[in-house]
């Protein structure tokens, strides 16, 4: 799909209904092409969402610093023929992930430099806290033009203790990233504990990490001079199965899902069982069957709770429900620009002091509506699905970027949609 703003998906009144597999995670496999940074020995990741277009972003990132990255289907085997380049010539669409990517260039080399981040606009989304745990890592870190540039001291980052003063998942990782080469002992404290994260430490200990996970009070990563090649699995992306379990709910659909996340999705299928969706279990397929559904109240959190990510996904929920569905966003406030869209097919929603109120039970028509940013656009895919008529999403490549096969899935899962670039 391109990622031109013309880009458009339109969708029309369908019930899902079919067989689909969970790709690996949007949100895993981006943190783990970063670490490939941290060692020349290879590095093959099975389960591998190659479809997204973040993915692609990140690769084409990893060959400007002179990797090689051989994909097949869902392989990926990043190399290193010869010496990196420590700074991120990049003129292509920015993406958040370019903080690990420092943070792994100046643990591994002493320095490194990338553009400025980018990615979703989801508020007040601002970089100060990599510079913060860069520093307390030894690194002088500055602006250049439009690049960020850290430079260790002596060549080496320095273990020490990193107080992060909110559950940061990028923070988190980024800690840990660069703790893994640096001298000495790195402590995170107040760390984000999630699937994620998780993943990254799995695949930094068959690189040789020697990594300590104390829950949620912190992580101990004992640094060493040098990390390995291995071969790791990507975890299945929660967020994609949710999208589909919100589909199957709204659509009164009947899907199987093989590959599916349960322990990683305990809390929201809690609240998503109490607003009347069946969701049965045979080993790691979800068998899904949608009737009708109740309304929903759920705010946002640090892992096991909700992720801020699946909340778009309980409102296009609530707007199906009789009745009110409230919603606070905990971890970024405000982050209620797609309800504006929703209403341009029919949702009543209000937002006062943090709180989305949607007023369910209103029939929904399709209508011309813009992604704002990945989940949002995931929402009004979702909501074109119950809605009558026509819904064309415009910037409509924002969705790609976190659902690998887009289409395919949508064709699997009986789904009326179309896509033009």
């Amino acid at each position: 799909m391109s990622t031109s703003p013309e880009s458009t998906l339109t969708v029309t009144r369908s019930r899902l209904a079919g067989e689909v597999t969970i790709s690996g995670a949007k949100n895993s496999a981006l943190r783990l092409l970063a670490a490939s940074l941290l060692t020349e020995d290879d590095v093959s990741l099975y389960n591998y969402p190659a479809g997204i277009l973040d993915a692609q972003v990140h690769v084409q990132m990893l060959e400007a610093l002179g990797k090689t990255c051989a994909v097949d289907g869902d392989f990926i085997r990043i190399a290193e023929p010869s010496s990196l380049n420590q700074t991120l010539n990049w003129e292509g669409r920015s993406i958040r992930n370019t903080l690990l990517i420092l943070g792994a260039l100046t643990a591994r080399f002493g320095r490194g430099a990338v553009p400025l981040p980018g990615g979703c606009k989801l508020g007040e989304r601002k970089y100060d806290i990599h510079v913060m745990l860069l520093e307390a890592l030894g690194a002088t870190v500055s602006e250049e033009g439009d690049m960020l540039v850290a430079e260790a001291k002596d060549g080496h980052l320095t273990g020490a203790d990193i107080h992060l003063p909110i559950r940061s998942t990028g923070a988190t990782e980024n800690s840990i990233i660069c703790g893994t080469l640096a001298r000495g002992t790195t402590r995170v404290w107040n760390p984000h504990i999630r699937p994620e994260i998780l993943d990254l430490i799995d695949l930094l200990r068959k690189m040789g990490a020697k990594i300590e996970v104390r829950g949620q009070e912190s992580i101990i990563i004992h640094g060493t001079d040098s990390l390995k090649g291995c071969d790791h699995t990507v975890i299945p992306d929660n967020v994609e199965a949710f999208t589909w379990l919100i589909g199957s709910a709204i659509t009164g659909g009947d899907v199987l899902m093989h590959n599916f996340p349960f322990e990683h999705l305990e809390i929201p299928l809690i609240h998503l069982r109490e607003s009347g969706v069946e969701v049965f279990r045979h080993g790691e397929t979800a068998i899904v069957r949608g009737k009708e559904v109740y309304p929903v109240e759920i705010s946002t959190g640090p892992y096991p709770g909700i992720n801020s990510d699946m909340q778009p996904l309980f409102a296009v929920l609530g707007a199906v429900a009789q009745g009110e569905t409230r919603i606070v966003d905990l971890r970024f406030p405000g982050r209620y620009g797609y309800a504006d869209e929703l209403a341009k097919m029919g949702v009543r929603h209000e937002v006062k002091d943090n709180l989305l109120r949607i007023h369910g039970g209103t029939p929904l028509h399709g209508a011309d509506v813009t992604a704002l940013d990945l989940r949002a656009g995931a929402a009004l895919m979702l909501a074109g699905m119950i809605a009558d008529g026509e819904t064309t999403i415009h910037n409509a490549w924002q969705i790609e970027r976190g659902y690998c096969g887009l289409m395919a899935k949508l064709a699997a899962l009986s789904i009326n949609a179309s896509r033009q670039s």
